[in-house]
């Protein structure tokens, strides 16, 4: 058996083999070290003869649903090994094939994948000056591939669209760059090396040419020399090496442009919390579950993918747009459109798995009961005219002939497995039904038989029963052994009773076994043909599921603009964004209704292009410039938006420099990944970008920040190719100084009321600088000890007169207490003799020549004193 196991692991490298023995799946040798760390399950060991005893674990074949998941998911590619022939009629070892692989990028059954979370298996293919990038969605039958041009574009799509697994050519396994930069952007991603030929442009085309039955790829939009190419041929492959059925659900190719969307980098899509909290149990204060209105699966994961990918066409925003201010006029037409999309299921989902032959027998119910929801919602969606309310209507196929044949061949409540049996309606087989009349009137035969035999014998406790083990018998208890008839055949003897069989029962049996046997079979071919004629309908299917899904799109933003009391937006061709009245999405929905404080915005590339916001911690800066990216995003995904009214020019990118969380696993210290991300930002924006920057420099010395601060406002503002839409807020006073400096820049500051030695935060944006921290004031509100505070205010009031006073020394505290013997943190600071021998100067009185000297004077001072 051993041997069989060894054959059997060769066959699919780098797998944990899942070995069918009996009721059980084993593993054995790394593969059992493994499963049992992952499944937490006991690792046990077995004799291996001269090899000694090696490990195993294993669990029980109908616990599998429990199991493959968590196997899966720690990114385990699995090949299940089935027995194939009945153990007891098999000769020798019993044969076993493997049957399944499951890889987390290939997973397509329902405890392997979220309703709502994409399953994308994504292939690299790089070139000399661009990438070539193919995504596959196996568990829907999505396949789209684009070309990128830089690393940044590259590991922002890939983040934004979160692989479970990764095909890239050999080579790249010497690229250590790329592939910690890969690794660190999809942690959870398993990458797998391919030969590189398979990339190879020619071998490549040729093979995708094939794949899609096309003379020419010009048709899908892919240029003859596209990275593209090499790309989807290496996803294409890696999926025929794992699957053992052909690919019937993935019918073409879909080029797409990252020029046709918003690119939003992972570091602000972790920071504006798009889909993910920053802080772990706060999964309800991200933008998707706030505005999360979807009723169908699809349509989940299709608003996930509007978030992350926003539109930058006009045209498109507007006819989205449309759509919703169609639907939110007629409130009550939003609430029939949800109750009708919450009885339409996974519709992608179960016509690929019907494509690759692992379609379930309430897949097929489902399937049903979902088609019979297009014809609801075909007649309200006629009755409104924007475009793409009207496109979705036609794209919505009526399919009555699908539904007509599920309904007159599966039952409405089938077993789970096909073996199972029951699966076919009564009149949809004449076959079927008259074998099936044989195996019920042969139940009504064997209680007739009872029956007689219990006159016949006089013995009333005669039981005719069955079991697997051996089949109908008829059984008497030792009391009424005397009476046993003797054409009786005693077959097995219990404690308390004995069991027999006679030729009548024996011939029947044989004839109700026979039923059984070819009821599966028939039922096994009927539903088959069925299952070949749902796949014949898979493009049409594909279509209806895409267009149910925009509507519940749609749909969602309707309700959450009804809910949330949003409006229209503006899309300008502009660069103006102006906002009057705004909200932040998310924090607005955590409060209480009229809590929140509503702020405007006006921000463009000429006038208002760097905003500097100066305000104490906790009054609301970093709420405020996050809500302006939000509201950005939301507006050009086609939602209304939190505010009273607006008009978005076009934004192409967002940055965020936000927080300053260590990444010291990384081996970056706070102010390293700060640096970092502000690079990304100064090399990649672009004038139509828009930036939001929270304390840049605070994770150095104080005169450092301010330096680097001042440095990155400049740039922004002087380098005409990324002079883009910033929002810049500041803890660096100095910062404010820049409006008098820079052409664009402007000041404003977060209001705050001082009462009773305490401050109030009015959460008000107002023009201009501020030069109060109000830092001790906070502290007093996150609960530092009193005493503490009071040291704090003294320690403030001296440091202020510092320039003013000779004195510097800070003094001990008036008051004996805890402090006494505190060591002094701050040194002397006395005022340089050059700075005190100019305040002395009386410049009014003070001659050319006598100011030559002095300038001699001061020159000699300084080599003096340094």
């Amino acid at each position: 058996m051993m041997k069989q196991y060894q054959e059997m692991k060769k066959r699919i490298p780098g797998a944990i083999l899942l070995f069918r023995l009996g009721d059980f799946y084993e593993m054995f040798y790394d593969d059992a070290k493994v499963a049992s760390g992952v499944l937490e399950i006991a690792l046990t060991s077995r004799e291996g003869g001269q090899n000694g005893r090696y490990p195993m674990c294993g669990f029980p074949y109908h616990a599998a649903a429990a199991y493959i998941p968590k196997l899966v998911k720690a990114g385990h590619k699995l090949a299940i090994c089935e027995q194939v022939e009945d153990p007891k009629t098999a000769k020798g070892i019993v044969k076993r094939e493997i049957t399944k692989v499951i890889t987390p990028g290939t997973a397509i059954d329902e405890n392997l994948v979220s309703d709502k979370q994409s399953n994308y298996l994504v292939a690299i293919n790089r070139c000399k000056t661009s990438y070539g990038i193919a995504l596959v969605e196996l568990s829907t039958g999505e396949f789209k591939v684009t070309q990128v041009y830089n690393d940044h574009d590259l590991f922002s799509e890939l983040f934004r669209v979160r692989p479970k697994e990764f095909v890239v050519p050999e080579y790249l396994q010497s690229d250590k760059v790329f592939l910690k930069t890969l690794s660190d952007n999809c942690p959870t991603a398993t990458i797998n090396p391919y030969s590189e030929w398979i990339f190879e442009a020619h071998s490549a085309q040729t093979f995708l040419r094939e794949f899609l039955g096309t003379y020419t790829l010009e048709g899908y939009g892919i240029e003859d020399n596209s990275p593209v190419i090499g790309a989807a041929a290496g996803a294409l492959h890696y999926l025929k090496d794992n699957l053992y059925t052909a690919i019937e659900h993935i019918n073409t190719i879909n080029h797409y442009s990252l020029n046709d969307y918003m690119i939003i980098d992972p570091i602000s899509q972790r920071n504006l919390e798009l889909l993910e909290p920053l802080r772990v149990g706060s999964a309800s204060n991200t933008l998707f579950s706030i505005l999360d209105f979807t009723s169908t699966p699809m349509g989940g994961r299709l608003f996930k993918s509007w978030l992350t990918s926003p539109l930058i066409e006009k045209e498109k925003i507007h006819a989205r747009q449309d759509g919703v201010a169609q639907l939110v006029e007629n409130k009550q037409v939003i609430t029939t459109l949800s109750t009708y999309l919450k009885r339409v299921r996974d519709l992608e989902r179960i016509i690929s798995r019907c494509g690759l032959k692992q379609v379930s027998t309430r897949d097929m119910v489902v399937l049903r009961e979902s088609l019979k929801q297009i014809p609801f919602l075909k007649e309200i969606l006629k009755d409104f005219n924007s475009l793409l309310l009207s496109s979705i209507n036609e794209g919505l196929k009526d399919l009555p002939s699908v539904v007509q044949l599920l309904d007159s061949a599966i039952v409405d409540e089938p077993p789970v497995t096909l073996k199972d049996g029951g699966v076919i309606k009564e009149g949809y087989d004449t076959e079927l039904d008259e074998i099936r009349n044989i195996s019920i009137h042969g139940q009504q035969w064997m209680a007739d038989l009872q029956q007689k035999e219990i006159e016949r014998t006089g013995i009333k406790s005669l039981k005719v029963r069955y079991n697997k083990v051996f089949g109908y018998y008829i059984e008497i208890t030792r009391t009424n052994l005397n009476m046993v008839p003797d054409h009786y055949i005693r077959k097995q003897t219990l404690v308390s009773a004995e069991r027999f069989i006679t030729t009548e029962l024996k011939d029947m049996e044989s004839k109700l076994f026979n039923a059984e046997e070819r009821m599966r079979d028939i039922e096994s071919e009927l539903f088959e043909q069925v299952r070949q004629t749902v796949v014949s309908y898979t493009g049409l299917i594909q279509e209806t599921a895409h267009n149910c899904a925009l509507l519940d799109c749609i749909v969602s933003l309707s309700n959450a603009a009804i809910h949330y009391n949003y409006v229209r937006p503006d899309i300008a061709d502009d660069d103006l964004i102006s906002i009057r009245g705004g909200r932040h999405p998310v924090v607005e929905a955590l409060l209480d209704k009229g809590e929140f404080v509503p702020n405007d915005l006006l921000i463009d590339t000429e006038t208002n292009q760097l905003l500097i916001i100066t305000g104490p911690n906790m009054a609301g800066k970093s709420t405020y410039i996050r809500q302006a990216a939000l509201l950005v995003i939301l507006a050009q995904i086609g939602s209304f938006i939190p505010a009273e009214s607006a008009s978005i020019g076009i934004v192409d990118r967002i940055f965020t420099r936000v927080g300053a969380s260590d990444e010291l696993s990384k081996g970056q210290s706070t102010f390293m990944v700060e640096m970092i991300e502000t690079a990304n930002i100064l090399n990649n924006a672009t004038s139509r970008s828009l930036i939001i920057l929270d304390e840049i420099g605070r994770g150095t010395s104080t005169f450092d920040g301010i330096s680097i601060a001042w440095a990155v406002a400049e740039y922004l503002s002087n380098t005409p190719d990324v002079r883009a839409r910033t929002l810049f807020a500041t803890h660096y006073h100095e910062l404010t100084e820049l409006e008098n400096q820079l052409e664009g820049v402007v000041n404003y500051n977060i209001a705050v009321r001082e009462w009773n030695d305490k401050i109030i935060f009015l959460r008000k944006i107002l023009p201009g600088g501020t030069d109060k921290s109000y830092g001790i004031h906070v502290a007093r509100l996150a609960g530092l000890p009193k005493k503490v505070i009071e040291r704090a205010l003294e320690i403030l009031a001296h440091l202020e007169n510092d320039c003013i006073r000779e004195q510097s020394v800070i003094p001990s505290p008036q008051v004996q207490n805890q402090f006494d013997e505190q060591l002094m943190l701050f040194g002397h600071s006395s005022v340089h003799p050059v700075v005190s021998r100019i305040k002395d100067l009386t410049c009014d009185s003070i001659t050319p020549l006598e100011a030559l000297h002095i300038l001699y004077e001061l020159k000699e001072m300084v080599k003096e004193n340094g």
